[in-house]
């Protein structure tokens, strides 16, 4: 195994972007989600137990306690935290010596802050997902970034120290949990999509947001959608036990399958950054030498090898050619899949039961996790065994201090995330040791370890369902309030908003599901528009003068319930049909008593005005004036912008050469002249092994 410097500082950049989209993403939805005119206003969240100051801290981890201090009520300082989350998490993408211990420490603090307060609309497994890969990145960075580093000639860099590794495997467990428990949920669900092997055929359109790719996927034969299911099963559950292989080769495969997985499914669905953020996870299956070797490396002279290296070469070769072959067998065996060369298809079926799989989940569970303790063992002995090469006894010394604190923390948070992970498995769950259960209730609601399982069942068999609101001055003739994102008019293609995630939108699709009363911000959002509140009105259009009762709020507000279909090809200017089902909200207005009995059902009246705030500060001010400059730019357009304006500082970085402050150490190295290095170094350090190539930075110790 070669180091991990290069993927370490590619995770960290990656959750720095995430960090930068997810924050600038909320920002420009505070005031209609959470503002005091908003659907659900944050200030209503915290209110004072009368419990000391730490213990409310503790038991309400936000720093938005502080925000009356600084003069601000809770929208506006969730709005500060946002905007110095983003410029934080930007410089940190940006700068390398900003990608220390305290930045992403912040960053976490942050956006956990963000999500006490979120409600429904912070409650998607990425924000979950987000919070714990923050807090890894908090273990991974180091306390400091220092400007370069110098490199040993067999590829170590010289002062890095024996803990660095370790907390980093925590990634790579986190991107196994994710994958694994998301196919198997699938299928403990009984979902008859996913059993049948039908999902995709009605994924594409009835996902929450579709992409314009989705119309033409949805379109392709079904023994391609069935195919396809197979293979999403092969990647999510049969593939990440890989991850842990002992063969590089075999890791570097999993990596491009999930690479892949996740590239076709930000092509067709506005999945925001969780797909990105799963992208940045996968950094944990890399290594430098995959990264950083050179196209000439193959050419490089290599000498003959002893024995023992040759014939452990040839059974890394065995050992992935029996993986490939179980994995083709197994695949081919569970699925039933027959080529059909007449008419060139390939036929698959379900051949296993739901009981066999149960069964089969059962003698797994358990192993999966000691194959975790197996490799976070290995690589404890490795951290061990660098520890012991330290030379200087103060140097050992503090080596061994961080070597014992981060071993710590990562043996913690292993054991936390065995309890979330189990729930995969009811009867795993119960034979956990009972001090993981205790670990992981004390820090449950700091979010450092979470379950997943996304797309556990197949909604909208039968159609999607889509609420569309409608408005009206007399009762009679109804207007259409047609929504930015989500679809509404038939004739408007899909929009492409990733990494951008409108949070009002994804909850209407949740409220289609089922009756309004499952949803009671629902209500909130129908008051909000009788009232008619602008910052409530820019969540369903930017653009104010295309909300059609942007001169006089409507009298009147109802919901119908409509069904959505993919048009079919040769259908002109269409994207979908539609057909009404049912009445979803009852129209009312302001003042309707069932208007009002709902209000005081889901305890959405305001009891207390907001409290009045210094009009003086300057704080507030500045805040009012940054939104005042941002509130006529689209979110997705802001995102893109960032994005553009990233790319164009990272090519004038590398238009300036190898001696840029931010280049990475390896890159450096690899600009430097190869003569002197090798010279300089010669005289001090042993030469390397005679089969390894100079461009290759691997230690012999590690090689595979």
């Amino acid at each position: 195994m070669a180091g991990s410097e290069v993927p370490r500082q590619l995770f960290l950049q990656g959750v720095a972007a995430v960090f930068t989209f997810a924050f600038a993403s909320l920002y420009m939805q505070i005031p209609g989600l959470y503002g005091a005119e908003g659907i659900l206003p944050a200030r209503r969240t915290l209110r004072p137990q009368g419990k000391g100051r730490w213990q409310q801290l503790w038991e309400t981890p936000t720093l938005l306690w502080e925000a009356p201090q600084l003069g601000l009520d809770t929208s506006q300082g969730l709005e500060l935290l946002s905007l110095l989350g983003a410029l934080l998490a930007l410089g940190a993408l940006l700068m390398r010596r900003l990608r220390n211990l305290f930045v992403y420490l912040l960053l976490w603090a942050a956006y956990l802050s963000a999500c006490q307060v979120g409600q429904v609309f912070l409650y998607f497994q990425w924000d979950s997902l987000l919070l714990e890969t923050g807090f890894l990145a908090v273990l991974v960075a180091p306390l400091r970034q220092p400007p370069h580093h110098k490199q040993a000639p067999q590829g170590r860099l010289v002062g890095a120290s024996p803990h660095e590794g370790i907390p980093f495997w925590l990634v790579r467990w986190l991107l196994f949990r994710l994958m694994f428990a998301s196919g198997v949920v699938k299928l403990t669900s009984r979902c008859p999509a996913w059993w049948g092997l039908t999902a995709l055929t009605y994924h594409y359109e009835t996902q929450c947001l579709p992409t314009p790719a989705s119309w033409f996927a949805h379109h392709l034969p079904v023994w391609l959608q069935k195919l396809s299911v197979v293979a999403t099963f092969l990647i999510e559950i049969a593939v990440p036990p890989l991850f842990f292989a002992p063969v590089r080769r075999l890791r570097l495969a999993a990596f491009y399958s999930q690479v892949l997985l996740q590239v076709l499914i930000i092509i067709t669905g506005n999945y925001n950054f969780f797909n990105l953020l799963t992208l940045v996870l996968t950094t944990a299956l890399l290594d430098d030498g995959h990264l950083t070797a050179e196209s000439g490396n193959s050419h490089c002279k290599k000498t003959p090898s002893s024995w023992p290296r040759a014939l452990l070469s040839l059974l890394s070769l065995l050992l992935e050619f029996t993986v490939y072959g179980l994995l083709a067998y197994g695949t081919v065996h569970c699925f039933g899949l027959e080529v059909d060369w007449e008419q060139h298809a390939v036929h698959s079926r379900t051949t296993f039961t739901f009981h066999q799989f149960t069964q089969w989940l059962k003698m797994v569970t358990l192993p999966t996790m000691w194959l975790g303790v197996a490799s976070l063992t290995w690589e404890l002995l490795n951290a061990l065994w660098r520890w012991t090469q330290v030379r200087g006894w103060l140097r050992k010394l503090c080596t061994a201090v961080q070597l014992f604190i981060f071993g710590t923390a990562t043996v913690a948070l292993f054991v936390i995330s065995l309890v979330p992970y189990s729930y995969i498995e009811p009867s795993s769950h119960g034979h956990l040791w009972t001090g993981a259960h205790r670990l992981f209730g004390a820090v449950e609601h700091l979010q450092l370890a979470n379950s997943y399982g996304l797309f556990r069942r197949m909604t909208g068999l039968g159609g999607r369902p889509e609420v569309v609101l409608e408005g009206s001055y007399d009762g009679q003739h109804w207007t259409e309030i047609e929504f930015m994102y989500k679809p509404g008019n038939v004739s408007r293609p899909p929009p492409v908003v990733v990494p951008h995630q409108p949070r009002l939108d994804w909850q209407m699709w949740f409220a289609a599901l089922g009756p309004h009363s499952h949803s009671p911000w629902f209500t909130s959002l129908v008051l909000r528009l009788l009232q008619g509140k602008d910052p409530v009105i820019r969540l369903i259009q930017n653009d104010v003068a295309r909300y059609p009762f942007h001169k006089q709020p409507p009298t009147y507000v109802r919901a119908q319930r409509y069904k959505y279909w993919f048009s079919h090809p040769g259908e002109q200017s269409q994207w979908w049909r539609r057909q009404w089902v049912e009445e979803f909200f009852p129209p009312v207005s302001l003042g309707d008593p069932t208007l009002d009995m709902l209000l005081r059902q889901f305890d959405l009246q305001d009891r207390s005005p907001p409290r009045a705030l210094s009009s003086g500060n300057s704080l507030a001010q500045a805040l009012r004036w940054i939104r005042k400059q941002l509130s006529p730019l689209e979110a997705s357009t802001l995102l893109w912008g960032l994005l553009a304006a990233v790319g164009a500082i990272r090519v004038m970085q590398a238009l300036l050469g190898p001696h840029s402050p931010n280049s990475s150490p390896l890159a450096k190295e690899k600009h430097k002249p190869a003569p002197k290095k090798d010279s300089g170094a010669a005289s001090k350090q042993p030469a390397p092994a005679p089969d390894n190539c100079s461009s290759s930075s691997h230690t012999p110790r590690r090689k595979k």
